[in-house]
C-alpha cells in the first residue's frame, strides 16, 4: 500500500494556505474543539444546497472571524440579511454545548480569551465548476437522486473542461455502484493530474453520497493553472 497524502496539506507551504488562523499553547485543546463544532455546525445548518466551499476561520482578541466560500451567497444571507442572523445564533447555541461545562472552572481571564463574538463573511465564488468541492458535493446530490454515476461524473468533468484554468480533472467514486452487491470502485480521468509536483496547483476534495443502498465515496481532483 503507498502512503496516501492530502493534496492540499501537502502543498501548505508553497500555493496554498491554512483554513484555521490562529495559534494558542495553552488552551489549543479547547479552541480546535470549538472549530470542529463551528464547522460541523455550518454543515449541519446549510447543508449542500447552499454550495459552501471551504470555511476559514480567524480569532483575533475581540473575536472570531468566520469567511464562508460559497457559490450561492444569496441563499446564506437571506432576506435583508435574516439568513446570517439565524445561522450566528445557530453558530453560538452549538458552541455553548461545549465551552460552557468547561469555561464554569476557570478564570475570568480565560474566560474571555475562550468566550468572543462572532462575526461571518460571505465570500462568492465565480467559477463553482471549477471547483473540486463543489463537483463532489454536485456528483453526490445526483448519486442521491438515482442519476447513473457514469452520467453524473462525465457530466461534471465536461462542465469543468470548458474553464481554460482547468488543465486536467480526476474524478474516483467507489461503493455499491449502480446498487450492485459488490462494492467497486472506478476512476475518470481527463486531462494532467501532478500530485508529486508541488508547485502545481491541485484542488482537492472528498465527501459521500448516502444512497439507498449504501455509502457512495467520492474523491474529486482539479489541476488548475
Amino acid at each position: 500500500m503507498g502512503q496516501k497524502v492530502n493534496p492540499i496539506s501537502f502543498r501548505l507551504v508553497t500555493n496554498k494556505n491554512w483554513r484555521s488562523k490562529w495559534f494558542s499553547e495553552r488552551d489549543y485543546a479547547l479552541l480546535l474543539a470549538q472549530d470542529i463544532t463551528l464547522r460541523k455546525a455550518i454543515d449541519a445548518k446549510l447543508g449542500r444546497n447552499a454550495g459552501v466551499n471551504h470555511i476559514e476561520i480567524e480569532r483575533n482578541p475581540q473575536e472570531i472571524v468566520v469567511n464562508i466560500h460559497t457559490a450561492k451567497p444569496g441563499i446564506i444571507i437571506g432576506r435583508s440579511g435574516q439568513g446570517v442572523i439565524d445561522l450566528k445564533s445557530y453558530i453560538e447555541k452549538s458552541l455553548e454545548k461545549i465551552v460552557m461545562p468547561i469555561v464554569a472552572n476557570l478564570s475570568a481571564e480565560k474566560k474571555k480569551a475562550i468566550t468572543k463574538k462572532i462575526k461571518i463573511n460571505i465570500i462568492e465564488i465565480r467559477n463553482p465548476e471549477a471547483n473540486a468541492n463543489l463537483i463532489a458535493q454536485t456528483v453526490a446530490s445526483q448519486l442521491e437522486k438515482r442519476v447513473a454515476y457514469r452520467r453524473a461524473v462525465k457530466m461534471a468533468i465536461e462542465k469543468a473542461k470548458q474553464h481554460r484554468e482547468v488543465k486536467g480533472i480526476k474524478i474516483n467514486v467507489a461503493g455499491r455502484l449502480g446498487g450492485a452487491e459488490i462494492a467497486r470502485g472506478e476512476k475518470f480521468l481527463d486531462g494532467s493530474i501532478p500530485l508529486g509536483d508541488l508547485r502545481s496547483n491541485v484542488d482537492y476534495a472528498f465527501t459521500n453520497a448516502f444512497t439507498t443502498y449504501g455509502t457512495i465515496g467520492i474523491k474529486v481532483w482539479v489541476y488548475k493553472k
